[in-house]
């Protein structure tokens, strides 16, 4: 690619050099103002702006459709029956012929304005750009909520574990790599969940050359964010993922957490059941229905949320996750059973028959609840 065509600014002419994916949902009145931004920084720049839409109710897929009438280097992938951060970024990555593509959030709270500064470093040589809020010129805590800033938190202590790429901001969703490290990790890289830069830092075969831009988080102007308190979760889950080397599916490692807090809503309800005055099997009995209750709810917003149950398919749903886990209940206490009248020590009786339990209980709900 000669000097003319990386630096062409014609919106109808030339192939890209920079691809900047933008995953949205609900995003409809601020794609237009990100576009006419880039168009700003990027004069000069042969690039294009590829919105990933999960298929948003407020029409974003539509308006960004209207817009690619008027400039080409707008486009659109509408996303039905998808749902994830991680999927709509690896997508539109793998869906650009540009050299060089870039994420950023649709809600303008990346700073646009350092996009140029990012390219100059891939044209020097990085391979991968990271715009970092902990770096000497960031913002580590400006236009982030509490909760946002405790996740980004616990993500950076968690990412030594797993990352082969030194970054100082692995929670960051705005950054800059070379497309041909996409196509060589996609297949390994989970489409659920929020952490796409750090889940391609943890899947790369060779460390690549890692340059990062400071940047300042800004306020987020229309909408509300699409981060909270699950996002957490989502991370701890990605890192014992990649501890295990991917033996243990990501979903089930959500599962088995949904799992471990029901055991606290049930002893909380047993609780509240006694203090009543009820009989201990009936508090029992109440306590279990709560806690089943409580994880099909969590595993519903959160583990299988891009097959999430509405409607009246959320009580059928319910039902369903009721008998599944009445018979993953008699094959944990059948085979706990079995092993411990064959001499084997009581907790290590008790934990096959719970693990047991929870393989039965998660591979029955992904087949019959959550069926897609």
């Amino acid at each position: 690619m000669t000097r003319a065509q990386m630096t062409s600014d014609s919106p109808t002419t030339g192939a890209p050099e920079l691809t900047v994916v933008v995953p949205s949902y609900n995003e409809r009145e601020n794609v237009p103002e990100l576009a006419r931004r880039l168009g700003e920084v990027l004069a000069g720049v042969a690039w294009e702006m590829i919105v990933v839409d999960d298929d948003s109710p407020d029409g974003t897929s539509a308006l960004v459709k209207d817009l690619s009438r008027s400039d080409p280097r707008i486009r659109c992938i509408r996303r039905v029956g998808r749902r994830g951060l991680a999927g709509a970024c690896i997508e539109g990555m793998l869906a650009s012929s540009a050299p060089v593509v870039a994420v950023m959030d649709a809600d303008l709270q990346h700073d646009e304005t350092i996009l140029p500064a990012m390219l100059e470093k891939i044209r020097g040589g990085a391979e991968l750009v990271v715009a970092s809020r902990n770096i000497d010129g960031g913002s580590k805590t400006e236009g982030l909520s509490p909760i946002r800033q405790a996740i980004s938190d616990l993500g950076r202590r968690l990412s030594d574990m797993v990352l082969r790429a030194p970054l100082s901001d692995p929670m960051s969703g705005f950054f800059m790599i070379r497309r041909e490290i996409v196509e060589e990790v996609a297949p390994r890289l989970a489409t659920t969940g929020f952490k796409i830069l750090a889940d391609i830092a943890a899947s790369v075969q060779r460390v690549p050359t890692v340059a990062e831009v400071p940047f300042v988080f800004r306020e987020r102007i229309h909408g509300e964010s699409k981060l909270d308190a699950k996002v957490a979760l989502d991370y701890i889950g990605f890192v014992l993922n990649k501890l295990s080397g991917g033996l243990i599916p990501l979903r089930f490692i959500f599962f088995a957490l949904v799992g471990a807090s029901g055991l606290v809503v049930h002893l909380a309800a047993l609780y509240a059941g006694l203090s009543l005055g009820l009989r201990f099997e009936w508090a029992q009995t109440v306590a279990t229905v709560v806690a089943m209750t409580s994880n099909f709810i969590i595993n519903n917003e959160f583990t299988y949320r891009d097959a999430r149950l509405k409607g009246g398919r959320f009580f059928t749903g319910l039902l369903l996750f009721y008998v599944v886990c009445s018979i993953g209940a008699f094959g944990n206490v059948g085979v706990a059973s079995w092993l411990y009248a064959g001499d084997v020590e009581w907790w290590l009786s008790g934990l096959a028959g719970a693990i047991m339990g929870a393989v039965f209980n998660y591979a029955a709900s992904s087949a019959v609840v959550w069926r897609r």
